[in-house]
């Protein structure tokens, strides 16, 4: 085979991940989802899941071209892959700090306390909230770059662009989160079997 195939989850993961991300930025936007409460958790624990999926999405980016990858690529994409999980552990941790938050405030008061008391320890703030979740969009992008460049490139160019244009538009208004997701879903969409590029080398 000239490439490898995508695992069986790939395709649920890379639709599932921003399908979920689209629907908890589309709870965001409802009146009282950002207070402790339904709202609140259901919207968290819809991102939550939307994440985890990310992870064999990452990991079938980083084998999809392996086989025509030159040894120096192999190690250029495990340690991407390496950047990209360190930053969805750091999103995950976050997502499991605010649904704790959320789970257990009885007021908007209270949220902010128990957020203060949390992002008060040494570290938290540049691990989970600052730094941290960067790497994973620093590492996904690096792996589609990857994906788009060499002799079998298995995606177009196309697909590293709608990821950093969904990550700007994200970090400029929460608010946009839904539209981010569509530019991840369409970006990945070839790792699914859809699009050009799908599951065999792109020729030039």
């Amino acid at each position: 085979m000239d490439t490898l195939t995508p695992g069986r989850a790939t395709p649920f993961a890379v639709i599932g991940g921003p399908v979920l991300m689209a629907l908890y930025g589309g709870i965001r936007l409802l009146d009282g989802s950002r207070d402790p409460g339904a709202g609140w958790l259901v919207g968290h624990g819809l991102m939550l899941a939307g994440l985890v999926l990310f992870a064999p999405v990452l990991v079938a980016l980083e084998r999809w071209p392996a086989p025509h990858r030159t040894a120096a690529g192999r190690v250029a994409a495990r340690a991407a892959l390496g950047v990209a999980s360190a930053g969805l552990a750091a999103s995950v941790v976050q997502i499991v700090i605010d649904l704790y938050v959320g789970a257990v405030a009885v007021d908007k008061a209270d949220q902010h306390r128990l957020f203060d008391s949390v992002q008060s320890h040494p570290g938290v703030v540049p691990v989970v909230y600052s730094v941290g979740p960067v790497l994973f969009y620093v590492g996904l992008l690096a792996l589609l770059v990857a994906g788009t460049v060499g002799r079998a490139r298995t995606l177009r160019w196309w697909s590293p662009v709608l990821v950093l244009a969904g990550t700007v538009l994200t970090a400029a208004d929460l608010a946009l989160i839904p539209v981010a997701a569509g530019c991840y879903l369409v970006a990945l969409a070839p790792l699914a079997g859809f699009g050009a590029g799908a599951g065999r080398p792109v020729v030039a």
